[in-house]
C-alpha cells in the first residue's frame, strides 16, 4: 500500500495543524497506521498509532493529550490532529502502515512508509 502524508506547514506555538495520511488501496482499512517524526539531528521517533480493527489509539508521552489520531476507512485516510503545538514538535512527520495489531510503537513493525510532511512550529 502506498501512503502519502500531507498537511504540514508553519504554525505558531500554541496553534494547531491536521496532517493527513492517504492510502492508495481499499485494503488500507486492514492496516494499523502509525505516525512518526524526525526532528533535525535526531532519530525518527514514534508519535502515535491507530489499530485497524477496533480503532484503538496509543501515543507517545510527549504528545499525549495534545495529539489525536483518527481514521476514515471510507476515504482511506488517517488523520493526526495536532493541538497546542510546541517548538519541539518541529519535525518531518511520516505515516506508516502495518498489518500487525501489536508492537505499534516500534519502527520495525511497519513495512509501508510514506513520504514525510514538514511541520515547523515557531516560538
Amino acid at each position: 500500500v502506498q501512503l502519502q502524508a500531507s498537511g504540514g506547514g508553519l504554525v505558531q506555538a500554541g496553534g494547531s495543524l491536521r496532517l493527513s495520511c492517504a492510502a492508495s488501496e481499499r485494503t488500507f482499512s486492514s492496516y494499523a497506521v502509525g505516525w512518526f517524526r524526525r526532528a533535525p539531528g535526531k532519530e525518527r521517533e514514534f508519535v502515535g498509532a491507530i489499530t485497524w480493527n477496533d480503532g484503538r489509539t496509543l501515543y507517545a508521552d510527549s504528545v499525549k493529550s495534545r495529539f489525536i489520531i483518527s481514521r476514515d476507512n471510507a476515504k482511506n485516510t488517517v488523520y493526526l490532529q495536532m493541538n497546542s503545538l510546541k517548538p519541539e514538535d518541529t519535525a518531518v512527520y511520516y505515516c506508516a502502515a502495518t498489518p500487525l495489531s501489536f508492537d505499534l510503537g516500534r519502527r520495525q513493525s511497519y513495512n509501508n512508509w510514506g513520504r514525510g510532511t514538514k511541520v515547523t512550529v515557531s516560538s
